[in-house]
């Protein structure tokens, strides 16, 4: 039996404007199920996360149980991680804020200036909609307190890469095909969720419930037949990796037995599911900073790179009232997921001038472009280090509407794409349209002085102690 368990995302709004939503909210509290999978890519599943574009599907991958998630629910075709790594990303969820606000730019860096026991979590402020709320995390956590801290019930406490299963000292060993019954943890975590789904049905409480897969982040892990089945398929143009195929498969079929047992209790129709990726995929495996094809074409690059390969992830939602098989393009990031839950639940939070997302509940009953009421202009990433394997600059990113700006530390060179004609990012603008240059520049330049976010310089590694042993900021 095969288990796929992929990143399902609970929409909850935070409407700041508080105009009311199109979509109402039963008086029975809704339950929420956050899927989250690991470096898989925008295109890294056989949803086409954008209608026009047959590339924003896998030309290789199978995911059938997320097809079918899609069919009846939303894809957001302009989903984004808050960071192209993991942890940064993860607290992002939580919180409601940017790495950039919350000073967690990498994995591994010394998180003590965090105030994780802040009551602005998504399982505390569930539990202030209604106290019956039950919260539970299952799989990678990437967090450096254990989930009780932020509110959750029950948990598999600090999980991180090494216990899914991830050699980080051999970078050519990760990327070989290694066959398990339960390859990654995927089917072991999703019985837990399984449990857990029945043990809520049995109690009539409402829940939050995230499964965060160790999939499909290396070490690459299959079923021997899965592996089988893409060994005789013939590859994509794009995507070849046979193993790491199989491991997408190996998790949908995670997600489809949590879907099917949601159905069986009688919950899916109370309940949002939300499906997404930490961040996006690996560009090359094995890993390398230089290359000609990304497996996340038509994307840029990937993986450690606030390019749109790194960034751009997919995500769907399914859920009461929400159209089936639509596409909005409204543009979102993982600190909207806080107040959009919350919103869905039924309450709306005051504005918070240190929250960083905005609901985008309005987007669930409409196909087009909504604005999402945030506290700052633009979606902003902040990736102030040299990463050996990637670009190997330190930079950030801010996208407001259709452009995208991208700042480097070490020279301030800086690159400006339409989106919408160029998510390749292969036309830089920057000559030709310098009043809106500037005006993205001064708006990234202002946010990141009034978060205080650390600042890049050389010699930096943001693991030799604490902020305020590095005092570098904006």
């Amino acid at each position: 039996m095969r288990f796929h368990v992929i990143s399902l995302f609970f929409i909850f709004s935070l409407n700041f404007s508080c105009s009311s939503a199109k979509i109402k909210v039963s008086k029975s509290p809704p339950n929420f199920i956050l899927i989250l999978s690991d470096d898989q890519g925008w295109n890294g599943t056989s949803v086409q996360m954008m209608n026009d574009l047959p590339q924003s599907k896998s030309d290789y991958h199978e995911t059938p149980n997320l097809e079918k998630l899609a069919n009846r629910g939303m894809r957001f075709s302009s989903a984004y991680a808050s960071a192209p790594v993991c942890s940064p990303s993860r607290y992002s969820i939580q919180f409601g804020q940017t790495p950039a606000r919350l000073r967690m730019i990498r994995v591994g860096m010394n998180t003590k200036h965090i105030n994780h026991q802040t009551p602005y979590t998504i399982p505390k402020q569930l539990k202030k909609v209604n106290s019956n709320y039950t919260t539970a995390h299952f799989g990678k956590w990437g967090i450096g307190v254990d989930p009780s801290y932020l509110g959750y019930d029950q948990s598999d406490g600090i999980t991180g890469n090494k216990d899914g299963i991830f050699n980080h000292k051999n970078n050519r060993k990760q990327w070989q095909n290694t066959t398990s019954d339960d390859p990654k943890k995927i089917f072991s975590t999703t019985k837990k969720a399984i449990d857990f789904l029945e043990r809520q049905a049995a109690s009539k409480k409402p829940f939050f419930l995230q499964v965060s897969h160790y999939a499909v982040h290396s070490d690459v892990m299959m079923q021997p037949e899965t592996l089988d089945k893409y060994l005789n398929k013939p590859r994509g143009k794009y995507q070849k990796h046979a193993g790491f195929a199989a491991m997408t498969e190996d998790l949908d079929s995670g997600v489809g037995l949590l879907l099917e047992r949601l159905k069986a209790l009688g919950l899916d129709k109370t309940t949002y599911v939300i499906y997404t990726s930490d961040n996006g995929a690996v560009p090359v495996m094995p890993p390398k900073s230089k290359y000609n094809n990304s497996s996340n074409f038509p994307l840029s690059r990937g993986k450690w790179d606030a390019m749109e390969g790194g960034i751009r992830v997919p995500f769907v939602i399914a859920g009461p009232k929400i159209k089936p098989g639509t596409e909005s393009k409204t543009p979102i990031t993982f600190s909207d997921l806080l107040p959009t839950i919350l919103d869905l639940a039924g309450h709306h939070l005051p504005v918070i001038k240190d929250l960083d997302g905005g609901s985008f509940k309005n987007s669930l009953s409409q196909k087009e472009h909504v604005n999402v009421q945030r506290n700052h202009d633009g979606l902003i990433f902040h990736v102030p280090y040299a990463n050996g394997i990637a670009l190997k600059r330190a930079h950030s990113s801010i996208i407001i509407n259709n452009f995208k700006l991208v700042k480097f530390y070490d020279n301030n060179e800086l690159l400006l794409f339409d989106l919408k004609t160029d998510f390749k990012e292969q036309n830089n603008l920057a000559s030709s349209n310098p009043k809106k240059l500037k005006s993205l520049e001064n708006t990234l330049d202002e946010y990141l002085h009034s978060v205080n976010a650390p600042k890049w310089k050389p010699g930096i590694t943001w693991r030799a102690g604490t902020l305020e042993k590095i005092n570098s900021f904006h």
